[in-house]
């Protein structure tokens, strides 16, 4: 897949866009681990917004390996455009719409996933984006508004006839929010009704159903949304598992403390101890879940204090003999970034 000035080698698997999940040092993370590309959390076409810290952190792609993918939310052309150009102007190497937020206070305001019914308003919309900028121009969206109103053929035709570059398809519409099964007949037909790349999304947690997620809809990759909490690895395995490669096993021992422990320390710089001690909280629940779901969260989780957390991390998931030679550095980390600069064991 080409997007842009980037080659992506097949199989292509991409961490799908997050809201308060994929961040910066989870897109770095994820990109270290295997994925193919990392879509950032959505942004606001407002710009007299951008001046909030939620804006200003979402705007952050500090160190990231390219293709950076900025993900713009709105249904104005012209802010959307403005907001397109200001973005590659601080290095944005893609620009993807948003017609796939199920969230009320996004659809509420005509936005997201809400936009999926007025077709002639994404043809605006993505007109304008294309018109805007020179980098390609993608777009995640959903089936439709609900069952009786499914679109995604329609709107992945207006898409490839504005000059879209590629297309995410979750297998959901509006209506079922992440509730019930996931139509991947329907991503089949989009991915038939067009000759630009397609992307399956929805319910893909293993490398076993991606393979049988592709083998179903023919599309040229997938995304992995919440399959990914707790196991940023999961993109790579997947990449490699629809490679023929042997998937490396998930990191395990004093490999997984130290990834947890990275991360844990990424965050906390990336939004300070105060933000980033309750920001990690969510990712810390979810590496239990999956890792040790014996242990009794709510004390780990109820910590106030960001060196108190990291300790805690450090006590649970490093061996005695070796938490002091593998914690990458003191309680905030060190002035580089150890999960851009290496300092996770995988």
């Amino acid at each position: 897949m080409i997007l842009g000035t980037h080659e992506l080698p097949d199989p292509v698997v991409f961490l799908a866009p997050m809201a308060g999940v994929s961040d910066r040092p989870f897109r770095v993370l994820c990109r270290k681990l295997g994925a193919s590309a990392a879509v950032s959390e959505m942004v606001t076409s407002d710009t007299r917004l951008w001046h909030t810290a939620k804006s200003r952190h979402r705007l952050d792609h500090r160190d990231e390996p390219g293709p950076r993918i900025v993900q713009l939310l709105g249904n104005d052309p012209d802010a959307l455009a403005q907001a397109a150009r200001e973005n590659v102007a601080r290095g944005a190497d893609v620009i993807d719409l948003n017609l796939g937020c199920p969230a009320k206070k996004v659809c509420n305001r005509a936005a997201g996933s809400a936009l999926l019914g007025d077709e002639a308003l994404v043809e605006r919309l993505l007109v304008a984006l294309k018109a805007a900028v020179s980098v390609p121009v993608t777009l995640k969206m959903r089936l439709g508004l609900d069952r009786d109103h499914v679109n995604a053929v329609r709107i992945a035709r207006l898409a490839e006839s504005a000059g879209v570059a590629m297309i995410g398809v979750h297998g959901r519409t509006r209506a079922c929010g992440y509730r019930g099964s996931v139509d991947y007949d329907a991503i089949a037909a989009v991915v038939a009704a067009v000759r630009i790349p397609v992307l399956a999304n929805g319910d893909i947690t293993s490398p076993e159903r991606a393979r049988a997620v592709i083998a179903r809809t023919g599309a040229a990759g997938v995304m992995i949304g919440r399959g990914a909490h707790g196991r940023p690895w999961l993109p790579g395995q997947i990449r490699a598992a629809l490679a023929g490669l042997p998937a490396a096993p998930p990191p395990r021992g004093a490999a997984l403390g130290r990834l947890i422990h990275a991360h844990v320390a990424a965050v906390h710089r990336q939004y300070g101890p105060e933000q980033g001690l309750r920001i990690a909280r969510k990712h810390i629940g979810w590496y239990l879940e999956h890792n040790r779901p014996e242990v009794d969260r709510k004390r780990l989780l109820a910590l106030t204090d960001a060196s108190r957390q990291l300790d805690a991390l450090a006590a649970l998931f490093l061996p005695p003999s070796t938490r002091s030679a593998d914690r990458p550095g003191g309680a905030h980390g060190t002035q580089q970034d150890d999960v851009t600069q290496g300092g996770i064991a995988g």
